[in-house]
């Protein structure tokens, strides 16, 4: 499945009717349904957001331009797929988690690797194999001689950026240790609680729940990935210039870093001042909704997949350089924030229905609001 994040050219300019821009800011809109249109849709009344000196919304950084920054690094390894490289971006700056799924030798491993080479922060990777045991995951308390005391040896999960390699190929019970961690930001050992270092993002890989060797990831723990995505095959042009720039070296041993932690904690912070109006709340409400009255579906959108939806098309936003986000942002995001949270019916399986192509009918039935 593949997609395309609304631009920043595309967004922000738009026609203007009596003093109100569409593509512009969202400060005091105002939500109601008039006679003459369908019901459920929203009339939204527009006017220009305030903005400081440099353009963002009461921020100093510049989300856009670092965006740019991090995506061309990661582009410098991963050839041909700018929509995957910023959709991994915008999971970073939703404080959220990437699922990266795809068949073996596609590049996802590389893709975490950039990421995580592109940013100047603590970086663990975890093979995730069938013996992997949980304490390798958060850590273990160690019987010291010498103090006569427990002393707690961190895991591989106390950095910013953990590549979680082939996720499904440990045990559900190693796969259980990643609930709390991804979740609360935090790891519990003997009754003791450790907080993570912010920004924390798992990026994890995984093959196919068809392949061998593999345990298919549990609900609550898919619920916790902000988003999933394909790397897909490249196409012709960018394998052949694979072909010939890594005949020698591999580009991702010399990636520089162009950011690092304390700016993507910047980033994190100014995405979450964006102003989102109440007709595009609305709207994110009505699409989880949705998928809980699905008649293909036997388990719908989770509460956190509303604040997930609305996180991510929040960052969105804030790297096509707006300070407000508009319902194309929560349109482009809603098949890979979706789609692997949900259930199909019995019937849908055997129709060969799948959840993307559900979630995309949703998003033709369910009204977008509309500016005035």
């Amino acid at each position: 499945m593949t997609f395309a994040l609304p631009s920043a050219a595309a967004q922000v300019s738009g026609p203007t009717a009596g003093g109100v821009r569409w593509g512009g800011g969202w400060e005091g809109v105002e939500s109601r349904t008039e006679p003459g249109t369908a019901p459920g849709t929203y009339l939204v009344d527009v006017t220009e957001a305030t903005r400081t000196a440099d353009g963002t919304a009461g921020s100093s950084v510049d989300v856009a331009a670092e965006g740019t920054r991090i995506a061309t690094n990661i582009s410098r390894v991963i050839e041909g797929k700018p929509d995957v490289v910023r959709l991994a971006l915008v999971v970073l700056l939703a404080e959220g988690h990437l699922l990266i799924e795809d068949v073996p030798g596609v590049g996802k491993t590389t893709l975490a690797k950039a990421l995580a080479a592109s940013i100047d922060a603590t970086v663990r990777r975890i093979q995730f194999t069938p013996d992997l045991l949980p304490s390798d995951v958060t850590g273990v308390s160690v019987y010291d001689q010498e103090t006569r005391e427990f002393e707690f040896k961190p895991g591989a999960i106390f950095a910013n950026l953990v590549v979680a390699d082939e996720i499904n190929r440990a045990s559900p019970k190693t796969q259980s240790a990643l609930l709390e961690c991804m979740e609360e930001r935090q790891v519990t050992v003997d009754g003791v609680s450790y907080e993570l270092a912010r920004p924390f993002l798992v990026m994890a890989t995984q093959n196919p729940i068809e392949m061998e060797g593999t345990y298919p990831l549990p609900e609550a723990q898919r619920d916790r990935f902000t988003a999933r995505v394909s790397m897909g095959y490249p196409d012709r042009e960018a394998e052949l210039a694979m072909l010939d720039e890594r005949a020698t070296a591999d580009p991702l041993t010399s990636l520089p870093a162009v950011a690092d932690a304390a700016t993507v904690k910047e980033l994190i912070t100014a995405v979450g001042t964006l102003h989102v109006a109440e007709a595009v709340r609305r709207y994110v409400v009505a699409l989880v909704d949705a998928t809980r009255r699905s008649a293909d579906l036997r388990v719908g959108a989770s509460p956190r997949a509303g604040l997930q939806l609305l996180r991510a098309a929040r960052a969105a936003a804030a790297l096509a350089g707006r300070d407000h986000v508009l319902p194309d942002d929560v349109q482009a995001l809603a098949v890979p924030v979706l789609a692997h949270r949900l259930l199909l019916t019995a019937d849908a399986t055997l129709a060969r229905r799948g959840a993307e192509q559900v979630v995309l009918d949703l998003l033709a039935t369910v009204p977008v609001p509309r500016g005035r």
